[in-house]
């Protein structure tokens, strides 16, 4: 038996991230497509890795607790990196709701259900959830507290109150945000940690695909006149994760950290500031 990594979203910044802990363990990559999985699965093996591939749907219930059961077959969960999720030029709102919030919400708290004690979990958040008004004490203690069963029922979510994809995709990242809080008391209680890492402008395939929406030259400009000067890579937010998920952040979780080169600070307080 193996100590066991699930890991969702088999994308670049999974991938960074699991080659920086995975080594020794069996590694679940899921995705909900499995060609995806498969191939991400090939890369891994053939750089010494240990992986399977499971074709893995983060906002259905059951496809995550199939991951969990397959990730058991192996040894005990030890550590959780979930990196799925749609962007806004990927999905329209429905999808981004049901997958980026109530996927994340209901992967946290059923991996937190199996966690072994003295594991660790990672979930990929964006700057786009500290981009928007503060919701207020109440708004936040709904998305962090409500069952997952009634997320998508909060008032704040319906459809009237969302005004585009973006606006979704900030809604579900601040949920995101919230939710790793709450779960984190959980965690806690089985001797486990939960943090988030939210992302700037990283080039993945994903990245792309936004360069190239409707939104390319908003992303552009983003990270030419960040303080960085440039976007970020997948290593780079891997870094974080790896000091989040070894024991040298032991004292670390419930918490997010903002992994952007400076794009939220300019957009509050530079260049980058939203004209009125």
């Amino acid at each position: 038996m193996k100590e066991v990594v699930l890991w969702t979203g088999a994308g670049q910044i999974g991938m960074a991230i699991a080659r920086r802990i995975g080594f020794g363990k069996k590694i679940m990559i899921g995705d909900k497509n499995l060609d995806n999985a498969k191939a991400t699965t090939k890369i891994m093996i053939e750089a010494g890795f240990d992986a399977i591939p499971v074709e893995t749907d983060i906002s259905s219930r059951e496809s995550i607790l199939n991951l969990i059961a397959e990730g058991q077959k192996y040894g005990e969960i030890t550590a959780l990196i979930n990196a799925a999720g749609v962007s806004p030029s990927q999905a329209p709102i429905e999808v981004i709701l049901k997958v980026d919030l109530y996927g994340t919400a209901v992967l946290l708290e059923e991996v937190g259900k199996v966690i072994a004690p003295g594991g660790v979990g990672v979930t990929i958040s964006s700057q786009s959830g500290h981009r928007i008004p503060e919701l207020g004490t109440e708004i936040d203690a709904q998305l962090a507290t409500t069952p997952t069963e009634e997320l998508l029922n909060l008032e704040v979510l319906q459809p009237e109150k969302i005004k585009d994809s973006l606006h979704a995709y900030q809604m579900a990242k601040r949920c995101n945000v919230k939710r790793v809080m709450f779960e984190a008391i959980r965690w806690g209680e089985k001797d486990a940690r939960i943090n988030s890492i939210s992302p700037g402008i990283i080039v993945t395939p994903l990245a792309i695909d936004e360069f190239n929406g409707p939104r390319g030259e908003f992303y552009k400009n983003m990270f030419a006149n960040c303080p960085a000067g440039r976007p970020g890579t997948a290593d780079e937010v891997a870094n974080v994760a790896e000091l989040l998920m070894r024991p040298q952040g032991a004292f670390i979780t419930g918490s997010d950290f903002l992994v952007d080169g400076g794009a939220t600070a300019s957009y509050f307080y530079g260049s980058l500031k939203p004209v009125e």
